[in-house]
């Protein structure tokens, strides 16, 4: 469909996930959590407990993966968990459709950002390393702002670029995003294909729960 012919716009500003949502990231960070958490000498979370937890600022995700860990070897966790995750770094990637996504979005006119629980730094490198600099108008990271499932984010956001609740539209994969737009005031689409299973997104409203990028896609050029 050629921009041209795209429909007037609903959401002046789209906000989206990182991980599990624009990054095929999840299985990694499963990964990491679980190694991270062995290290210390915690107890193991299973794969649904290590996923449920991406999308909340690292700490407090690691603290809700690993329950019987001490709060005095958080750091520790934390750095090790750290240590996991770079060793996987080059092997992430975007989604399958993702740029012509944004592209398409951006030839709109919508503005576009990332809202996430990831570090600043660690959006920056991420940001870096896929060539994605300047793509998007803003962003809001966990360690800058209040991690998910708290509004700030979105609210810095709006703020940012005076953009009303009902104009930004919230996209990710887990509840915890899902429950960020709530808190906000704004709508939200949820992926199926990232940490959450969908099952659990009925109860927070999303507009539309697409099953890949390219159905998301497709839902935004008819309905954003």
């Amino acid at each position: 469909m050629s921009a041209k012919n795209f429909r007037p716009r609903r959401f002046d500003l789209i906000a989206f996930d990182w991980d599990g949502t624009l990054f095929d990231s999840t299985a990694i960070i499963v990964r990491c959590i679980q190694a991270a958490v062995r290290d210390v000498g915690g107890t193991v979370p299973s794969d649904k407990e290590a996923a449920y937890v991406i999308g909340m600022g690292l700490m407090q995700a690691l603290a809700h993966a690993a329950p019987d860990v001490p709060p005095e070897k958080y750091t520790e966790l934390g750095n090790r968990y750290r240590f996991h995750y770079v060793q996987h770094q080059d092997d992430l990637v975007l989604f399958d459709g993702v740029l012509p996504l944004l592209n398409d979005l951006r030839e709109r006119g919508h503005l576009l950002a990332v809202a996430t629980g990831k570090s600043r730094r660690g959006l920056d490198e991420a940001l870096h390393s896929v060539d994605l600099r300047g793509v998007f108008d803003g962003s809001r990271t966990a360690d800058q702002t209040a991690g998910k499932p708290h509004p700030l984010m979105l609210q810095e956001l709006m703020a940012e670029f005076d953009v009303a609740p009902e104009r930004l539209l919230m996209i990710g994969d887990t509840t915890h995003d899902l429950q960020m737009a709530v808190n906000a005031g704004c709508a939200s689409v949820g992926v199926s294909y990232g940490a959450h299973e969908p099952d659990a997104f009925h109860a927070l409203k999303p507009l539309a729960v697409a099953h890949s990028v390219l159905e998301l896609h497709d839902w935004l050029l008819h309905n954003a």
